[in-house]
């Protein structure tokens, strides 16, 4: 079954498309107004190079938000690879709101196919190994569930939300520890996670990052859900999974590689066995994708 938004994302899409909407609108198309009124126009989304859809389902929102007279139809799927040249859906109605919405609908379109596009990318570099791609909290301000849900479809996994649905006790948490006097910032952080767990959710996770090898021998007699790896080498974090395997421990806290993971090195990370690969770049440096809209008047 396809993904489809939900709730958060098309709220989400709504409060991007009131500022997308005035910003680029204004008082008004001045160059469309001078187009006839009645003149009644198709227009084609097509694929302009490969690509991942994702945003076609929200197209007749944005259609709507122009003129409720603009029809939709969206003829592919959702995580659908295309070729150049697929028509993914069409627009039929006023051209003149047609005209003004075009840069809007494509900016979104063209931004969620790039994050579900490279995400992809990612996802069959790995294939075949126990390992799943999982986004970071580096996304666009404002931007956080439609480029999670990207990732979704793209067929990552989503990391915490926010700050206030997970636990992740990063180098810099321990920093703050040592510098208020803590002598084993690892030893006194375990403490507060105890009593931290009460107050969670039930699908929250507790996670913590390691830097070296000691770190991570602590880490696996802590009360956590995952521990990162951060910045370690191949040969580190293969030997994490076997420490942590032979602790017995294998059902219980899942290994996550994070810290410069490319399309060059990603399938070296997923073979070490790790649980997890944490990559920020399918959100914060994923490339736009070549959507155009062709116009046919009727």
């Amino acid at each position: 079954m396809a993904i489809q938004p939900g709730k958060a994302q098309f709220e989400n899409l709504q409060r991007l498309l009131k500022i997308a909407y005035d910003e680029d609108l204004g008082a008004g198309d001045v160059t469309s107004a001078m187009l006839p009124d009645e003149v009644q126009a198709k227009a084609l989304f097509v694929a302009r190079q490969p690509l991942v859809l994702c945003g076609g389902a929200m197209l007749k929102v944005i259609a709507a938000c122009y003129d409720a007279n603009i029809r939709t139809t969206v003829s592919k799927a959702e995580g659908e690879a295309l070729l150049s040249g697929d028509v993914l859906a069409s627009w039929s109605g006023p051209a003149r709101a047609i005209l003004s919405a075009e840069r809007v609908a494509l900016n979104f379109l063209q931004h969620l196919s790039g994050v579900a596009t490279i995400t992809r990318r990612y996802v069959d570099a790995i294939a075949g190994t126990d390992a799943k791609i999982y986004d970071t909290r580096k996304t666009t301000p404002d931007w956080r569930q439609l480029e999670k849900y990207s990732v979704r479809v793209g067929g990552g996994c989503n990391h915490r939300n926010g700050l206030y649905d997970a636990v992740l006790v990063k180098d810099n948490h321990l920093a703050v520890l040592a510098r208020c006097g803590a002598a084993k910032p690892l030893e006194a952080i375990a403490a507060e996670l105890e009593r931290v767990r009460g107050r969670l959710g039930a699908d929250a996770f507790i996670e913590l990052e390691v830097d070296t090898p000691e770190q991570f021998t602590a880490a696996l007699a802590m009360p956590v859900d995952i521990i990162l790896l951060d910045n370690m080498t191949a040969e580190q974090m293969r030997q994490a999974v076997k420490l942590r395997n032979k602790t017995g421990l294998a059902g219980r806290i899942e290994l996550e590689a994070s810290g410069g993971i490319t399309l060059e090195s990603v399938r070296k990370v997923a073979e070490t066995g790790v649980d997890r690969i944490a990559v920020g770049a399918i959100t914060h440096s994923a490339t736009a994708v070549d959507i155009g809209l062709d116009i046919e008047i009727k």
